[in-house]
Order: C-alpha cells, then sequence, then structure tokens
C-alpha cells in the first residue's frame, strides 16, 4: 500500500458575515467534488470539524464547528485546505492525479533525452503546463514549461516506473 500523503483541495478565503462563516475556494475538478470531504478536511496541522459547506451560485461558503465570530474566522484566512490522497477516488488506467506526476522523470521520446524531473504543474490559463527542473541525467541545464495535452505532447505515463514520455525537444 503506498504512502498516504496530503493533498491541497483548497483555501479558507475571506469572511462572510459576522458568525464566524467564511468563503471557501475550491480546488477540486469539477469544484463541488470538494462536498465529498467534508468529513476529512485538515490543514497541515490539525483536522478541522466543519459545521457545513454549502453551494450558493457558483461560490461556496462553510463553516467551522466552534468558530461563531468574526474575528474567530479571521485566524483561518488563506489557510490550505488538505485530504489524505488515500480519501481520494481511485482513477482508471489511463487517468492520473497530479500529485502522482511531481518527481517523475521526463523523457523526449523522439530522442530518447532526459529533460528533467517534474517538480509541479500549474494552468496559465489555456491548458495545464508541467513544470520541469533539470536533473543531474538531463541533456541540459533548463526549466522546461511542457503544455499536458495528450496523444500531442504527453505520448504516455508510466505510473510503475514513475516516467512520463514527451513529444517535447530539447532546443524548445
Amino acid at each position: 500500500m503506498k504512502k498516504s500523503k496530503l493533498v491541497c483541495i483548497g483555501t479558507i478565503g475571506k469572511p462572510r458575515g459576522l458568525k464566524g462563516e467564511f468563503f471557501l475556494n475550491s480546488f477540486c475538478n469539477p469544484r463541488e467534488n470538494i462536498l465529498k470531504y467534508i468529513d476529512n478536511i485538515q490543514t497541515k496541522d490539525i483536522k478541522l470539524s466543519f459545521e457545513y459547506i454549502k453551494k450558493s451560485n457558483t461560490k461556496f461558503h462553510a463553516k467551522i464547528k466552534d468558530v461563531n465570530d468574526l474575528d474567530g474566522i479571521k485566524e483561518y484566512t488563506n489557510i490550505k485546505l488538505y485530504i489524505l490522497s488515500n480519501d481520494l477516488p481511485v482513477l482508471s488506467s489511463n487517468e492520473t492525479y497530479w500529485h502522482d506526476l511531481v518527481g517523475m522523470l521526463v523523457v523526449n521520446i523522439n530522442k530518447n533525452e532526459i529533460l528533467g524531473i517534474i517538480e509541479g504543474l500549474n494552468n496559465f490559463g489555456s491548458n495545464d503546463c508541467l513544470i520541469v527542473k533539470p536533473s543531474t541525467e538531463s541533456i541540459d541545464n533548463k526549466e522546461r514549461l511542457i503544455p499536458f495535452i495528450k496523444q500531442t505532447f504527453i505520448t504516455s505515463i508510466d505510473k510503475e516506473k514513475r516516467l512520463v514520455k514527451v513529444d517535447w525537444e530539447s532546443d524548445y
């Protein structure tokens, strides 16, 4: 069994009203999936106990038990919210969570060159991008952003070998 790690699923936003409510920023996809984890959400240090998480229009608001005023919830503003990776649903063999890609080796399929190791992923608007940092085996010392577009730039992901093969030249 693989070791469970914390996965960030959202943040506590600005306060809403005077009774300890706050806006909840969901990083889940779809965003509504955060509702499934209400009993498992924690910060890096403590497990949180929510009275509720509600969706109103396009936003979420929530309330932590025993936080009943504006000053109390202000202490939590901008804190990241996590769940254990074991609490996430199991994916099919052709799907991968972002956090599982971090640390994988990236290899160019055309020349079998090692481009680096995935440090993270980010979305810059049009699509997600792999952030690839050079490793000791890399062809050069360049940091790369590789668009995460399957069948175009990402040709395969081998979870067992921790290897991502890309159609991306080292001089791009």
